[in-house]
């Protein structure tokens, strides 16, 4: 099954249609008929919004199975919106030189010993 055919499914099984897609995602309708038309995939960059407006992970988008919830492994990387508390945080931290980045890992490092979570 193809990404498309999986964000069709989805969206059949959500009971939206692709007009309701297209705005949540700020996909345009015709290039959303453009996947089912010519069989083609969304572009890598559209990803993550379509993951949002479905409710579903990348990984299960790119290969229909969730391995998080399928198999009770937690994926290895972490995905969040960009306008979040903590992507917030993480753009706040991509910006700092390496001695801060050292000296706020230890300060969570400190916050989770006290809170007993070491």
């Amino acid at each position: 099954m193809t990404i498309s055919n999986r964000v069709f499914d989805k969206m059949r099984e959500m009971h939206m249609s692709q007009k309701e897609f297209s705005e949540k995602t700020g996909i345009p309708q015709s290039t959303i008929s453009e996947w089912k038309s010519r069989r083609t995939n969304p572009a890598s960059d559209k990803m993550m919004i379509i993951c949002q407006a479905l409710g579903v992970s990348p990984e299960w988008l790119l290969s229909g199975t969730d391995i998080a919830g399928n198999r009770g492994k937690k994926s290895d990387y972490l995905v969040t919106d960009r306008n979040s508390k903590i992507g917030y945080i993480i753009e706040t931290y991509n910006e700092l030189d390496y001695d801060r980045k050292k000296r706020l890992i230890g300060y969570m490092e400190a916050l989770s010993d006290i809170d007993g979570k070491k």
